[in-house]
C-alpha cells in the first residue's frame, strides 16, 4: 500500500476529499500526513477532523527542502500531492520522487499556468480572456511550474454572466469529483 503525503496551504477542502476517498479506498493507498507552511490555515481543522498527523515548516524549509525531505523519508512517504499549496517545490524533492508528485491546477493547462497563477487570480485571467470553457488539470510537478506532464484534465463550459466567483465553484466541484480519482488511477498504473 502505498503511502502519500499532502502539501497544503489553505482551507483544505480538497485535502479533506482526497482523505475521504483513501478513507474507503485503503487497498491501494492511505494518506499519512499532511505537510503544511501555514499554521493558521484550515487544513489544520482538517488535519484534526480526520485525526491526520500534520507537519508545520516555514518556507525556508521549503525553499531548501531537507528537513521536509527527512521527514518524508523518515514516515516512509511514497507520494507528494499538492492539494492547494503555494510554494514551489524544492529539486531535492523533486529528484526524490521524480513522477510521484502530483499537483492540481484550475485551468486547462497550458494555459493559465505559471508563476502566481493559482485560485481566483486564474479565474479572473480566464474571464477577463473571454473563453468560453476553462476546467481543471491534474499533472505531475517538475521543476517548472505547472510545467509537468498533464495527467487528466475535464473541461467545464463559461456562461455569459460568469463571475470569478461563479467559476470557483464550477472548478471546485470538478477538483473534488476528479483529483482523488485520478491519483488513485496514477498510483495503480505506475506500480
Amino acid at each position: 500500500m502505498s503511502k502519500i503525503a499532502i502539501f497544503a496551504s489553505g482551507a483544505g477542502s480538497n485535502a479533506s476529499k482526497i482523505i475521504e476517498y483513501f478513507n474507503e479506498h485503503a487497498a491501494i493507498a492511505s494518506v499519512d500526513c499532511i505537510i503544511s507552511n501555514q499554521k493558521e490555515a484550515g487544513i489544520n481543522e482538517v488535519a484534526v477532523k480526520f485525526q491526520v498527523p500534520i507537519f508545520h515548516f516555514g518556507n525556508d524549509a521549503f525553499a531548501f527542502g531537507n528537513d521536509v525531505l527527512g521527514l518524508l523519508r523518515a514516515r516512509n512517504i511514497n507520494w507528494i500531492v499538492l492539494a492547494g499549496f503555494l510554494r514551489k517545490i524544492p529539486s531535492n524533492l523533486i529528484r526524490t520522487y521524480p513522477d510521484r508528485i502530483i499537483n492540481l491546477h484550475p485551468s486547462l493547462l497550458p494555459k493559465y499556468g505559471g508563476k502566481g497563477m493559482y485560485g481566483t487570480r486564474v479565474h479572473h485571467a480566464v474571464i477577463e480572456n473571454r473563453e468560453r470553457k476553462s476546467g481543471i488539470s491534474i499533472h505531475l510537478v517538475n521543476e517548472e511550474f505547472d510545467e509537468g506532464k498533464v495527467l487528466f484534465q475535464k473541461t467545464c463550459e463559461l456562461e455569459e454572466n460568469e463571475t470569478a466567483g461563479s467559476l470557483a465553484k464550477k472548478i471546485q466541484k470538478l477538483e473534488h469529483k476528479f483529483f482523488p480519482k485520478v491519483i488513485e488511477e496514477t498510483i495503480i498504473n505506475e506500480k
